[in-house]
């Protein structure tokens, strides 16, 4: 897999997942909540399947 998320995409993601994830065990607990498992682990793994089926990437190009 190639590097296609750049280090401020990876950040957004972590915390989006986060508050996310803290909406399905803390807040009103709702399933939705669960969708920041995906942001989470997407920025972990530095790859986000939807960005290469559109051909974007916020990577830089010495980085990839």
């Amino acid at each position: 897999m190639q590097r296609n998320i750049g280090t401020t995409d990876r950040t957004v993601r972590l915390v989006v997942g986060v508050l996310l994830l803290s909406l399905a065990f803390f807040g009103p607990k709702t399933p939705v909540g669960y969708l920041g498992f995906v942001f989470i682990a997407t920025a972990l793994a530095n790859f986000c399947p939807l960005y290469r089926l559109f051909g974007i990437s916020t990577c830089r190009t010495s980085l990839r």
